[in-house]
């Protein structure tokens, strides 16, 4: 230990009194960032601005370094380079567009889906924007599918959905766990419930039956879309050729086909029935009839309209706001008058 303090004493006579003043200054640093702390050295950007600075003008900046590596020193350094380097890149380039330029050319894209930059920036040019077709590609959404497929795929059922309608059954307990089937019938168009029936002994003649009650007077629907249960018998499928529709079934355990008809089925669970306890077949008829006639068909909003309902509500923007309350206060039907 001796031997050591006489070497750095020795030593002190053969280096510059800014070596000196260097090593201090380091020594004085790693302390005050030792007294701010409790267990660990807590650094701060000042601290690794010191030692980055102080290591491009000392050579032994090393040699009085303890709290880090001298390699994490190097790699803040680095770090620092690459920032630098970032931030001074924003400054050239091509300048940023106007935000509502931005929309209207993802607005185009979404409204095309098989337009290209080219076409899209030729578009805007007719608009009155000058803008060349690398901003325009540089902006546009990167899409996972192939847009000319996809395109196609989203034009084909939209151009069907006003006719299509889907139909399935469900199944309800009472209070005392008796079973109850609900027929459903739903358009793909304006997602309006067509028709619904209840039966505690669901046969064929029943389902014959409501179906009768669905298509009776619709000149409009070319497409339903089914399942496979034992209930479509023969004679149901022959009874909606009769109809002049074209049965579309579902492959075996695939929901997914019939997407609609199966939401709409989890949407009465969800918002009537899972907040209902149902007595009987009349009680589970009043109930549906209360929910889709009062409330889901002419009020209840759709993402897939645009936010209006199946039966189409007017904007009402003058008058009083008044509410009507279905099943009970379960939802609220809103409207104003004068």
């Amino acid at each position: 230990m001796i031997c050591k303090l006489i070497l750095e004493m020795l030593k002190l006579l053969f280096i510059s009194r800014q070596e000196v003043i260097l090593e201090n200054l380091a020594l004085r640093q790693q302390l005050i960032v030792q007294q701010r702390s409790i267990k660990r050295p807590e650094l701060k950007n000042a601290d690794r601005i010191f030692w980055v600075w102080l290591s491009r003008i000392w050579n032994n900046w090393k040699s009085a370094l303890i709290i880090v590596k001298p390699e994490t020193v190097v790699r803040w350094h680095r770090k620092g380079f690459r920032l630098y380097w970032r931030w001074k890149s924003h400054k050239v380039g091509r300048p940023n567009i106007d935000w509502e330029l931005i929309k209207l050319i993802q607005k185009l894209q979404k409204e095309n889906p098989t337009w290209s930059a080219q076409r899209i920036q030729g578009e805007l040019a007719k608009l009155g924007y000058s803008v060349c077709d690398n901003t325009v590609a540089k902006y546009m959404r990167k899409s996972k599918t192939d847009p000319d497929q996809q395109h196609r795929w989203r034009t084909f059922l939209k151009n069907h959905a006003k006719h299509t309608v889907g139909i399935d059954f469900m199944v309800v307990r009472t209070l005392c766990f008796k079973a109850i089937y609900v027929f459903v019938a739903i358009s793909h168009d304006r997602r309006k419930i067509l028709h619904f029936g209840v039966s505690s002994k669901p046969h064929s003649e029943w389902a014959i039956q409501q179906l009768r009650e669905t298509f009776g007077f619709d000149k409009t629907t070319k497409y339903v879309i089914r399942d496979n249960d034992k209930i479509f018998s023969e004679e149901f499928k022959q009874t909606i050729k009769r109809f002049g529709l074209k049965d579309t079934p579902t492959a075996p355990r695939s929901p997914w086909q019939n997407p609609i008809c199966e939401r709409i089925i989890g949407t009465l669970r969800r918002e009537c029935l899972d907040h209902m306890i149902i007595l009987n077949k009349k009680h589970l008829r009043a109930v549906l009839d209360d929910y889709i006639n009062n409330y889901y068909n002419i009020s209840r909003t759709h993402m897939s309209l645009d936010k209006d309902s199946p039966v189409h509500r007017p904007i009402q923007t003058e008058g009083k706001i008044i509410s009507k309350s279905i099943l009970g206060g379960l939802h609220h039907v809103y409207r104003r008058v004068a």
